[in-house]
């Protein structure tokens, strides 16, 4: 059996918000290479703030998160932006330029490799045109490219923004509530293109879901937080039915979700 690497480690995490409130609460986690993490927990549970802590999103009050190895609590400039490159995140809302190509959509996520300059003026590369196109092909919507991204529908614009990920080359996946806005057939889609990236790329994702049918289906970890701790951590294969019914209805001290 291959020994488990490390590529997301957070040590003593602790993030308070300005009003007070307890984002994360002196979590210690780590999660290794090619893993599919699946995240569960209340709304406010601390899930999207552990997600966009671990790509600097967020800044933590306290604790240190690496990344492969390197700090991205203490990193800054032209190191911090590297990292990030590493680590790409997908939204619930897409986040995609409604009036724009579905494939200017895809090379944004490329902007990290080029100055602001060459970026904002569309000033890609053929070979990165190239990359797009093949990226929209990973996820069967290739004949989409010269599209508008509003024509989409709202699952389509999903895998668009899987595809603009990929454009990171990225060893990280987060995506923070993917599914939430489509219907049951297209969440399928999705999550078999997540996996398929996971299994096939060897890319590290880590997801919120609310759903323990897709959990079971998709993760190989189940991780549960609540008021931002962390109280609940196996490997898919150890999770009971029992353990669900803790997540889900608080009892045991275990997590609950919504």
């Amino acid at each position: 059996m291959q020994e488990a690497t490390p590529i997301i480690e957070f040590q003593n995490v602790n993030k308070v918000y300005p009003n007070g409130t307890i984002g994360l609460d002196n979590i210690n986690l780590t999660i290794n290479k090619g893993e599919f993490v699946v995240i569960v927990g209340l709304s406010g549970a601390g899930k999207s703030t552990l997600l966009r802590a671990a790509n600097r999103l967020h800044d933590v009050t306290s604790g240190e998160i690496l990344i492969d190895g390197e700090s991205i609590v203490r990193a800054k400039g032209k190191n911090l932006r590297a990292l990030r490159r590493n680590i790409a995140m997908i939204f619930q809302s897409f986040n995609l330029v409604k009036r724009s190509t579905v494939e200017r959509n895809i090379l944004n996520g490329r902007v990290g490799y080029y100055s602001t300059f060459k970026s904002a003026l569309g000033l890609f590369t053929p070979a990165d045109k190239q990359m797009a196109a093949d990226n929209l092909q990973r996820v069967n919507l290739g004949e989409k490219l010269y599209s508008r991204a509003d024509e989409l529908s709202g699952g389509q614009q999903q895998r668009v923004a899987i595809a603009r990920a990929l454009m990171q080359d990225p060893k990280i996946m987060l995506a923070d509530e993917p599914i939430a806005s489509l219907d049951p057939r297209t969440t399928v889609t999705v999550m078999d293109d997540l996996k398929q990236l996971n299994e096939e790329l060897g890319i590290t994702v880590v997801v919120n879901l609310h759903s323990v049918a897709l959990a079971k289906q998709y993760a190989s970890r189940l991780v549960g937080l609540r008021a931002g701790k962390l109280v609940f951590d196996k490997s898919i294969a150890e999770v009971t039915d029992a353990d669900f019914d803790e997540i889900y209805d608080g009892k045991d001290q275990n997590v609950k979700e919504a």
